[in-house]
């Protein structure tokens, strides 16, 4: 089968590989229809290099129609169409009976003291092929794969598999007050979820940020007030006094580690790229590596005693945090991997109707043959051709 492999930094490939097969009997066999690239997949095309090896299979925003299934998967049979999470999980160790399913302790990557495998994402979460391919293995497909309706364009259920739950989550760990004032830094993909489920949830009042003008005008479009950073000398100083000289009342950081306005972390994320594999695993692990403006800027521009929620991907250890005024204005910080079977359940009706209220129709602006998803990946990178979010057909 044709799938899209890492070859190195900035040099992905569409390569013919071996089908994928049935492994273990909680495992099924997936004819993918479509496939997102996710803004972490950018992390894998510029930082994350240490952690691959050639011919990497990635992805991990897919869908499809199930071709096969194991003998122990129920629920689940030939000819379904589903949605893949992008998080392998049981569903019923101890993690996943309390719904934490980014954790699961089944498919756990203990041996790099990480949480649950994911989908075409590094030798840190398990090195399992991912989902920009023809078809896909799908371990765990008892409980993972999420059954959706048989017609319909694809748009209206592919981003289950990752950036609409990782959205919804970020937004229920805001805790947004019931006409509280919501502000969403980064308007990528995620971002703009963000905003749209922020007020769909009752906020009285989002702010998106970001810098692209494309980005800015989309989430205008869809009823959200919006700050152009590079207009602004002093972003959470604006905030503050945006929203009644306190601030908003939760902050999301949809943007992560490769955040803008962050030079010494663009320097060091450049270093570790020139070191032996080895070493830039350990520096990557062992030191900061993450550019924090934006995180910082979250923090100091939420009012005292608000929340900052973070869904954009962070990877270092030693990252330095202004602890002393978080701690002083009483910030409360909620992150993590998205749970994402623990939203669908939620999310799925929203997605039933004509009136597409979380906009999911809206969103992508670039559909492409899987065999030109190297340059789709270098136009995603470069913000070019007003690209905000590319979906792949094999």
């Amino acid at each position: 089968m044709k799938a899209l492999t890492w070859q190195g930094k900035r040099d992905v490939r569409v390569e013919e590989v071996p089908d994928p097969r049935i492994e273990e009997p909680t495992d099924a066999i997936v004819k993918i229809t479509s496939t997102a690239i996710c803004g972490s997949d950018l992390h894998l095309y510029e930082v994350l290099g240490p952690y691959l090896k050639p011919g990497d299979v990635l992805g991990h925003e897919p869908m499809g129609i199930v071709e096969e299934v194991g003998s122990e998967v129920s629920g689940l049979r030939p000819g379904d169409r589903v949605v893949v999470p992008f998080n392998i999980s049981c569903g019923s160790c101890w993690m996943c009976q309390r719904q934490l399913y980014a954790q699961c302790e089944t498919t756990q990557v203990t041996g790099e003291g990480k949480g649950a495998a994911l989908f075409g994402y590094t030798s840190l979460y398990g090195s399992v092929p991912g989902g920009q391919a023809e078809y896909l293995r799908v371990p765990q497909a008892h409980f993972g794969p999420i059954v959706v309706p048989p017609t319909g364009a694809d748009e209206r259920y592919l981003y289950l598999s990752d950036i609409l739950p990782t959205a919804w989550q970020a937004v229920k760990y805001a805790d947004t007050p019931p006409g509280g004032t919501l502000a969403v830094f980064g308007l990528g993909p995620v971002g703009q979820f963000c905003a749209r489920i922020g007020r769909h949830l009752g906020a009285g009042r989002v702010i998106g940020l970001d810098l692209v003008p494309e980005r800015l005008e989309l989430a205008r479009r869809h009823g959200i007030e919006v700050l152009d950073v590079r207009e602004l000398s002093d972003v959470p100083g604006a905030l503050i006094d945006l929203v009644d000289g306190r601030g908003p009342d939760a902050v999301i950081d949809a943007v992560g580690m490769e955040a803008h306005g962050s030079p010494g972390g663009k320097l060091a994320h450049a270093a570790v790229g020139l070191l032996p594999d080895k070493l830039a695993q350990t520096m990557t692990d062992r030191v900061g590596m993450d550019r924090l403006s934006v995180l910082h800027a979250a923090v100091k521009g939420v009012r005292r005693g608000g929340t900052v929620s973070v869904s954009g991907v962070y990877g270092g250890e030693a990252d330095p945090m202004p602890l002393m005024e978080m701690f002083d204005r009483g910030v409360q910080l909620r992150m993590g991997q998205c749970h994402v079977r623990r939203w669908t359940d939620e999310i799925l009706p929203l997605l039933a109707g004509d009136d597409d209220p979380l906009g999911v129709e809206d969103l992508r602006t670039h559909r492409v043959p899987l065999v030109r998803a190297p340059q789709a990946y270098e136009m995603f990178q470069k913000k070019e051709d007003g690209c905000i979010k590319v979906v792949l057909e094999p």
